[in-house]
């Protein structure tokens, strides 16, 4: 029908099936310019609007957005030209007619609809009953993040169930969306942290929770994440995010007690890295008003130092004859009162740097790393007049200071500790802040010179890991954050150290070695200073009340240590950079938490890429540089990696993933990896046994690398920066092996099971096995299923064709649908209301999971475009896979 026949008006189907034969032949230029003429040529623009809308198709393949989403954004923009496009004229009873037809297209099968459709047809005037029946919809057709969106939009937190609407969020693992959906109430925010930690409890039960939402379908990952270690991690971020009482948190706030009550008696009687004094003094707060931590105090003692020591500390807490272990109140009866008396240290009062106590012993000075200095260069500040010595000293253009702070570990606690020591070391001598002197601490001279030595920048400042001092020095000095910091010539050495391992791993510099020995092994700083100066550090006072006074002289001494051995380390670093493999200027060495860094170095890579179509043939490394991240894991083309240097396949790669990795884990099988995952209660020593005997690479982080490494062969073990996110850890492996990533690379491995073989079933095929379950409803609430998933798919060709190993129908017995594996088709997962759209399934043949087309596949490649490889003349497809 052409236009210019319309004399009176545009018919809104037919302009409709204009805009889809244009869509189709991708002809969007012209689709726009008939968007704004056919537009005006409606004559109720308002009416003709939805009838095109309502029959415009969902998402489709090889398309990235909807037409009816184009055709939205070119309304929105004619109609600011045509203000007679208003509701304002219109009867109320036409106003509503029409407000309540748009508020209709709001489902999960029309994403990008629900701005433009609250602009136009003012939606948020809708009175609220009309709002809520439509939340209650989305809600019954399984649509929980469009209803939570939609009653954000018009602000209906308030008269909606929390519970209703955040714990099918967080079940899917939309934390951040409930989050979002409580933000501006405060009410709100702590009833979801309290919901959260209701989870934690021993009573707590996910099957009857999920009684509650039938129609709710949970993959294992999102049941994996309802564990009370995961989700007592978000209740404490929430608490302090929202600044919830930590009381009404009382689940989580037991579990780290817990947690940090076992932590404290393995560093004490099995790693035996804490003093007895240390040691008492926080578990004492630990357990501190609780029975139950006291008695799980009893029986750790019990086993690790015996019946005695146990009996000591139960008579010490009362605890009833019930709740003791056997054996300990016979042995309580059997004890004087003055063995039943738990010993305390006695009270400190020996003179501070006198000789004796300042010189370690010999075997001490053989272990550790030691401070150069005498103890009339240590000077503990106390007072403004001392202070004005050390700023004399420390505020002189190039001087060069190491930078340290201590605060009392916060064992179960909540909120940032404040800082009660900070250390400034120069060269020759130390100063020891006292910020539990009150003269000191709460004199704003003191913050000033703070301020003025972190933002100077003419003094060179060294750290190590230095966000978490400066978070706790704003916790300690709130006008810091009111009035923030322009930090400036500052060094972190943990971003030195990070390129310093990353070169050693790759054997790309750095003519010194570190022996690993059994048992525990150093980390952090302390691997810094043995790696550069030859000694560990001694930390047995790492874990000390830094609060209370007056400090013991080894508290002083290991101060004064972590604050100057960052001098050595830098004065070492900067003399021959090249024999550790680092450049000339280590404070080219970029941050690893650069975001503008992280941006600049992906517009140089994609601009690379634009000109360069050779770099999708090999993997190359952008040149380093200040504004380079290292969270980018970039490096050279190491030794390490020699076996890689040709390009290989996905599935020619194994790996076996640690079990700090198995989010990477997933991703990589999401790509077609051959991957194993160790599970949590897996030690990490089972990873080389596993690379061993099925000639896997090991995929670690952190210490375990080093001990890791040396059981298996040469180039045979990785290790990943895990505070880095699984997709970015992903890209990495992939150029590190020269993995030639595909399109049909992507879900041809179950992420469930890792196998790699499907098995075709039609719609049809699929269709009988649901109605043989009795998993099949009536016509009506097949009907009502049917905007569930991924919205209305008019043509029924797939292109999704994954490079796997198709099964015969012979492998699956129909009578019982269940595999030669002895797995079942997991026929629950499939909503009925998918069948009239989607023409294939596919089943993995070693789980029986099923899968089918759909926007995941969509996410997927637009995550990893950067190392997807496109043949000749193939275009980057948005035809998709989404696993249930």
């Amino acid at each position: 029908m052409s236009l210019s026949a319309q004399s009176e008006g545009v018919d809104p189907v037919a302009l409709r099936e204009q805009f889809f034969d244009l869509w189709m032949r991708k002809e969007l230029e012209a689709l726009r310019k008939l968007t704004m003429s056919g537009f005006s040529r409606l004559q109720d623009p308002l009416t003709g609007l939805l009838i095109i809308l309502e029959g415009c198709p969902g998402i489709q393949k090889g398309k990235s957005s909807t037409l009816g989403q184009l055709v939205l954004a070119e309304f929105v923009q004619w109609r600011r030209s045509h203000p007679r496009a208003s509701l304002q004229s219109l009867m109320e009873e036409e106003k509503l007619k029409l407000q309540l037809r748009a508020l209709n297209l709001i489902t999960s099968s029309q994403p990008g609809y629900l701005d433009p459709l609250l602009e136009i047809y003012e939606l948020r005037t809708l009175e609220t009953s009309h709002l809520l029946q439509h939340v209650t919809y989305l809600q019954d057709t399984c649509c929980y993040r469009e209803a939570a969106l939609l009653s954000m939009k018009v602000e209906l937190q308030k008269v909606l169930d929390m519970e209703q609407m955040c714990v099918p969020l967080i079940l899917l693992d939309k934390l951040p969306l409930a989050e979002s959906y409580v933000r501006d109430y405060p009410e709100l925010q702590r009833r979801l942290v309290q919901l959260l930690d209701s989870w934690c409890s021993p009573d707590f039960s996910l099957d009857n929770l999920r009684r509650r939402f039938p129609r709710l379908s949970l993959s294992k990952h999102q049941t994996d994440q309802i564990q009370p270690k995961l989700l007592s991690r978000h209740v404490f971020r929430l608490m302090e995010k929202f600044s919830v009482d930590p009381g009404v948190c009382v689940n989580s706030v037991h579990k780290r007690k817990l947690d940090s009550l076992r932590f404290l008696m393995y560093k004490r009687f099995k790693e035996k890295s804490m003093t007895e004094e240390n040691w008492r003094d926080h578990v004492q707060v630990t357990v501190e008003g609780s029975l139950e931590l006291q008695v799980v105090l009893v029986e750790l003692l019990v086993h690790y130092s015996g019946l005695q020591v146990g009996a000591q500390w139960a008579k010490r807490y009362n605890i009833p004859r019930h709740r003791l272990p056997f054996g300990v109140w016979d042995t309580m009866g059997s004890l004087s009162s003055n063995q039943l008396e738990v010993s305390e240290m006695n009270e400190v009062n020996e003179v501070f740097f006198s000789l004796e106590s300042w010189v370690t012993p010999q075997s001490h000075q053989l272990q550790y790393y030691q401070l150069p200095l005498t103890r009339e260069k240590i000077h503990f500040i106390q007072t403004l007049e001392q202070l004005q010595l050390c700023r004399d000293t420390v505020l002189q253009a190039g001087v060069v200071v190491g930078v340290d702070m201590e605060w009392r570990a916060g064992f179960g606690t909540v909120f940032t500790q404040n800082v009660a020591l900070i250390q400034l070391a120069v060269k020759g001598q130390v100063f020891l802040l006292d910020l539990c002197s009150q003269s000191l601490n709460c004199h704003s001279l003191t913050v000033q010179f703070i301020r003025a030595l972190l933002t100077d920048s003419s003094v060179l400042k060294l750290g190590y890991g230095m966000s978490g001092d400066f978070k706790s020095l704003v916790a300690t000095w709130p006008e810091l954050k009111e009035e923030p910091l322009e930090v400036k010539g500052v060094l972190d050495l943990l971003h030195v150290h990070q390129q310093l391992q990353r070169c050693w791993r790759g054997g790309g510099g750095g003519s010194r070695s570190v022996e690993v020995n059994e048992g525990s092994a150093e980390k952090g700083l302390s691997l810094l200073v043995q790696q550069v100066l030859g000694k560990p550090l001694d930390k047995m006072e790492q874990l000390s009340n830094w609060e209370r006074r007056p400090l013991r002289t080894s508290q002083l001494r290991y101060a004064a240590v972590d604050a100057y051995c960052l001098l050595d380390v830098y004065l070492t670093l900067s003399h021959n950079p090249k024999a550790f493999g680092l450049p000339e200027d280590l404070q080219s060495i970029p941050s690893s938490q650069g975001a503008k860094s992280r941006q600049e170095k992906k517009h140089r890579e994609k601009s690379r890429k634009s000109s360069d179509p050779q770099t999708r043939k090999k993997v190359q490394t952008p040149a380093g540089g200040p504004k380079e991240s290292m969270s980018s894991m970039s490096s050279s083309v190491s030794s390490s990696s020699e076996h890689w240097e040709a390009s290989i396949s996905p599935h020619e790669l194994r790996v076996v993933c640690d079990n700090m990795l198995q989010g990477l884990g997933r991703f990589l099988r999401c790509l077609g990896v051959d991957v194993l995952m160790l599970e949590n209660t897996d030690d990490h020593k089972v990873a080389a046994e596993i690379a061993r005997a099925e000639g896997r690479i090991i995929l670690t982080a952190g210490q375990p690398y080093q001990s890791l490494r040396s059981q298996v062969a040469e180039g045979r073990c990785l290790t990943l920066d895990c505070s880095e996110k699984a997709r970015d850890q992903a890209v990495y492996a992939l150029k590190h092996f020269h993995v030639n990533l595909t399109p049909s690379d992507i879900f041809s491995r179950c992420q469930a099971c890792n196998n790699n073989e499907y098995l075709k079933v039609s719609r049809e095929e699929m269709t009988q096995m649901l109605s043989k379950r009795g998993l099949l409803q009536d016509e009506s609430e097949r009907c009502s299923t049917q905007g569930v998933s991924e919205g209305n798919r008019s043509v029924d060709a797939q292109i999704f064709n994954p490079c796997c190993r198709w099964a015969p129908q012979s492998v699956l017995d129909l009578e019982t649908l269940q595999f030669h594996s002895g797995s079942e088709i997991q026929l629950k997962t499939v909503p009925p209301g998918l069948l009239p759209r989607i023409p294939e399934f596919f089943v993995c043949t070693g789980c029986g999971k099923v899968f089918w087309e759909g926007t995941h596949y969509d996410r997927v490649l637009s995550q990893f475009q950067e190392v997807l490889q496109l043949s000749d003349g193939e275009t980057f497809s948005q035809a998709g896979a989404v696993q249930q």
